[in-house]
């Protein structure tokens, strides 16, 4: 088991900590809804859950 698999982040879509993901610019998005983000049609209403969230990623977060 490498050391890295115990490192869990939470997901800025789905909020909940997974150990597996993609960062893109601030904001850390899981594998799970990076494939439910790339499979929803833009003519979906989860396609604009998708946007939203996503706009997170522009906030500066506060240290």
């Amino acid at each position: 088991m490498n050391v890295d698999d115990d490192k869990k982040e939470l997901c800025g879509i789905c909020e909940q900590e997974k150990s597996r993901g993609i960062h893109l610019y601030t904001l850390f998005i899981c594998c799970e809804c990076e494939q439910k983000m790339i499979q929803t049609d833009p003519k979906e209403a989860e396609y604009q859950y998708y946007l939203k969230k996503l706009k997170n990623m522009n906030q500066p977060t506060l240290n």
